[in-house]
C-alpha cells in the first residue's frame, strides 16, 4: 500500500435532497423521498411509485445550454460534481490537472435519452433522431463531462457492473492512488432511469415494490412485509485525496477510505447466493484490504433493497462474516428513504458511510415494524442512534453477482 486515501468533499443529489446537508439532515430525520411518479404518466403501471429528484433546475445550476445536452444521469453527476469539489476546497486553478482523475459510473447511463429519441424516430423518421443521442446516451459521458467541465486531466474512464458500479467505481479511485496515478480523484455514482421504459423493464422481472397505495411505506427493507425494491434516482461523489495531498493543503478530513472488496457471486442472474458467499467474501477482503479486524467495525450501510430474497441472504451474509459479533453491529438501509439508485446506489452510501463516520450517528431503516424473523440483527430501526463510530463499511450488490464493499474509518494521522 503505498499511499493512504482520505475523503475530503462529498456531492450529494438524492431523492430526499439536492445537496450534502439536505439530505444527510433528511436521513437522520427518517423522511421518505418516495412519492407517486411525475416524471411521465404511470397510470396502468403495475408499480407507480418511485423516489425523484425533485426541485432540480439544471439549467439553472448548469446553464441552459449546457443541460440540454446533457441527459439527466450525467446532469446529476456534474451537479453532485461542483458541490464534492467545492465542500473540499478545491480550486481546479490551483491543482496540477494532470493529477486529478474522474471516475464517475452509471448502471444503465442515458436511458432517458434513449427512450425519449427512439419515439422520435418511430414517429418523424431518423432524419428527427437528435446529433446528441450518442453522446447523451454513452454510460461514460458523466465521467466525461465532469472532467471537460472542471478541467480534470488525469485517469477518466467509467465502471459499469449494475448496482455495484457506484462502489466499484470508489474502489478503483483508492486503488488510482495507491499506485500514485492521481493526487485527486472524484469517484461514485449517477443515475437517471425513472421513465416508462426503465420502470416498465423492472416490473416485467417483479423487482419493485406494488405498494401502490402507501409510497412512503414502500420501501421497507428487512420487515417481514417487504414486496420489492423502489427505484430511485440522483448521483453520490466523493473526492479522495492522497494523505499528503490533503495534508499538504490543510483539508478538511471527512475520514479515511481504509479497504475496498469486489467479488462475484457466479450464482445467477439476478438473484443473489442464497448462502450469501460471495457478499461475504468482498466483506472480507474489504478488511483485509485495510488491515481492519472485524470486530472493530461498528457499523454497516447494507444493500438492503426491500426485496424477499436481498434482505435474507444480506443478513445470511454478514453473520457468515462476523460471526456473533453480527449481533453486536449497527446496520440500517438508508434505501428505505431514497429507494434504490441502482449504479449510484453505491456513490450515495458511500458518502452516508463517511458522514457516519465523521458525525458518529447511524441513520434508521425506517418502515422497520415487524422485522423478518430471519432477518434478526439491530437493523437501526424508525430512528437514527447517536453512538461512536470508528469504522464503517458499505456493502452493494448488482445483477450479475457483482459484489463490493467499502471501509471507512474515522482519520487519525
Amino acid at each position: 500500500m503505498t499511499d493512504r486515501a482520505v475523503v475530503t468533499g462529498i456531492g450529494l443529489v438524492t431523492p430526499v435532497g439536492s445537496d450534502r446537508n439536505t439530505t444527510w439532515d433528511s436521513l437522520l430525520e427518517g423522511k421518505s423521498g418516495v412519492d407517486y411518479i411525475s416524471l411521465f404518466d404511470a397510470e396502468g403501471y403495475t408499480s407507480r411509485i418511485a423516489a425523484e429528484v425533485n426541485d432540480f433546475d439544471a439549467a439553472a445550476l448548469l446553464g441552459r445550454k449546457e443541460a440540454k445536452r446533457l441527459d439527466r444521469f450525467a446532469q446529476f453527476a456534474c451537479v453532485a460534481a461542483l458541490e464534492a469539489l467545492d465542500d473540499a476546497g478545491i480550486e481546479m486553478a490551483n491543482e496540477n490537472a494532470d493529477r486529478v482523475g474522474v471516475l464517475i459510473g452509471s448502471g444503465v447511463g442515458g436511458i432517458i435519452t434513449i427512450s425519449d429519441q427512439h419515439k422520435i424516430l418511430l414517429n418523424k423518421g431518423p432524419k428527427r433522431v437528435s446529433p446528441f443521442l450518442i453522446p447523451m446516451m454513452l454510460g461514460d459521458m458523466a465521467s466525461g463531462q465532469v472532467s471537460m467541465m472542471i478541467g480534470a486531466k488525469g485517469p477518466n474512464f467509467s465502471t459499469v457492473s449494475a448496482c455495484a458500479t457506484g462502489a466499484d467505481s470508489i474502489g478503483e479511485a483508492l486503488e488510482m492512488i495507491r499506485r500514485g496515478r492521481a493526487d485527486v480523484v472524484i469517484a461514485g455514482g449517477t443515475e437517471a432511469a425513472i421513465c416508462e421504459i426503465g420502470i416498465a423493464g423492472f416490473n416485467s422481472c417483479m423487482a419493485l415494490s406494488t405498494r401502490n397505495d402507501d409510497p412512503q411505506g414502500a420501501s421497507r427493507p428487512f420487515e417481514s412485509g417487504r414486496d420489492g425494491f423502489v427505484l430511485g434516482e440522483g448521483a453520490g461523489l466523493l473526492v479522495l485525496e492522497s494523505l499528503e495531498h490533503a495534508e499538504k493543503r490543510g483539508a478538511n478530513v471527512i475520514a479515511e477510505l481504509a479497504g475496498y472488496g469486489a467479488s462475484s457471486d457466479s450464482h445467477h442472474v439476478t438473484q443473489p447466493h442464497p448462502e450469501g458467499e460471495g457478499a461475504a467474501r468482498a466483506m472480507k477482503w474489504a478488511l483485509e484490504d485495510g488491515d481492519i479486524d472485524p470486530e472493530s467495525v461498528d457499523y454497516i450501510n447494507a444493500h438492503g433493497t426491500s426485496t424477499p430474497m436481498n434482505d435474507k441472504f444480506e443478513t445470511i451474509a454478514m453473520k457468515r462474516m462476523f460471526g456473533d459479533h453480527a449481533y453486536k453491529l449497527a446496520v440500517s438501509s438508508t434505501k428505505s428513504m431514497t429507494g434504490h439508485l441502482l449504479g449510484a446506489a453505491g456513490g450515495i452510501e458511500a458518502a452516508f458511510s463517511a458522514l457516519a463516520v465523521h458525525e458518529n450517528v447511524i441513520p434508521p431503516t425506517i418502515n422497520l415494524n415487524d422485522p423478518d424473523p430471519e432477518c434478526d440483527l439491530n437493523y437501526t430501526p424508525n430512528v437514527a442512534v447517536k453512538q461512536n463510530v470508528d469504522v464503517a463499511m458499505s456493502n452493494v450488490f448488482g445483477f450479475g453477482g457483482h459484489n463490493a464493499s467499502l471501509v471507512f474509518k474515522s482519520f487519525q494521522q
